[in-house]
């Protein structure tokens, strides 16, 4: 009877997510013990499984986008030996615990990192040598002007391109000071965790890719192009386009070898990657990618080819022109 009613309990006050949690307190830990978890899962039981933020433009335009909750647990990070098509940096696989968070359901869209630029674009014929000045509660130092059209022929719902890891994290910042939430990039264990949504398979459906044309545009179904956002179906935890359509930076360093260090400490947890580095990570490939690229485990990074068609010397911090595959999607 006392079991009966907690249920109920938890049902009613504290959501599913703590009445899972009391049956897995009962197969492993029992009953008792359950409750000294109470206020733990409490916290995560109350936040929204899923919220939309909007935002004001300076010209008064309202923006809206959708998080969803990721929830929090341990997973297998990287790819098995006998992977098809796997690569050396994927391994070893190590068991890696992270905390909930939530992600984005989508790249971020070309409308609003445009109202990032608007607001943020340093004026034409600053110096790209030039220190920004000193940030401050009412403003942030932005990019430099884009070489072009920022918007790269592309519409408002396409995923914004172009834009170098520097410039996704001065967005982060921007958005941050525009909602009063801190966004961010997601760690590169928090993406991989994210695209799996529970599976160990090659790819978050199975190991055969011959379903992806459903769920992601790349190589054989793109045309030779980015398209726009959430057009193909979600993966189970309602993100669109994980895999194909734009890669998407992630906050860690790239180091080849990241995965052995972590495997040391068994489970990593939180691993946020290599202290310093010369190069950011990029993940799940895009449109114009094989389907090997589009693995869950399937890891890339910023090459010296991406910025060759920045006509300025020295290279702009900023921005990668002409590379129409590389974007991001926002955590917090």
């Amino acid at each position: 009877k006392r079991q009966a009613l907690f249920r109920a309990f938890c049902r009613q006050f504290l959501g599913t997510g703590t009445l899972r949690m009391y049956h897995i307190a009962r197969r492993g830990y029992g009953f008792v013990a359950l409750f000294g978890a109470i206020p733990l899962v409490a916290v995560g039981a109350g936040l929204s499984k899923k919220y939309t933020e909007t935002i004001t433009t300076t010209r008064g335009e309202k923006l809206s986008f959708e998080m969803v909750l990721i929830p929090g647990g341990k997973f297998l990070m990287g790819s098995p030996k006998q992977e098809p098509s796997r690569k050396d940096d994927e391994g070893p696989q190590h068991v890696v615990s992270v905390k909930l968070f939530y992600l984005c359901t989508t790249e971020t869209p070309m409308e609003l990192f445009l109202a990032y630029y608007e607001e943020t674009v340093r004026p034409r014929g600053e110096s790209i040598l030039q220190e920004p000045a000193a940030e401050d509660v009412d403003g942030i130092t932005g990019p430099t002007p884009f070489y072009g059209d920022p918007t790269q022929g592309y519409g408002k719902r396409h995923p914004a391109v172009g834009m170098s890891w520097h410039n996704a994290m001065t967005f982060c910042r921007w958005l941050t000071m525009k909602t009063g939430k801190k966004y961010r990039l997601p760690t590169e264990a928090e993406w991989e965790h994210a695209v799996r949504a529970g599976a160990a398979t090659a790819y978050f459906f199975s190991d055969d890719p011959a379903q992806l044309k459903d769920y992601a545009w790349f190589e054989a179904n793109s045309g030779g192009m980015p398209h726009e956002l959430a057009q193909k179906k979600p993966n189970p935890w309602g993100l669109y386009d994980m895999v194909g359509n734009a890669r998407e930076w992630v906050y860690d360093y790239y180091c080849p070898t990241a995965y052995e260090k972590a495997a040391k400490n068994s489970p990593a947890v939180s691993p946020i990657g290599p202290k310093n580095g010369k190069v950011h990570v990029a993940r799940g490939g895009d449109w114009d990618s094989p389907v090997e690229e589009l693995r869950c485990a399937a890891r890339a990074f910023e090459e010296k080819w991406w910025r060759m068609y920045d006509p300025q010397m020295p290279k702009s911090k900023y921005w990668l022109p002409v590379m129409h595959f590389i974007g991001f999607r926002v955590a917090r």
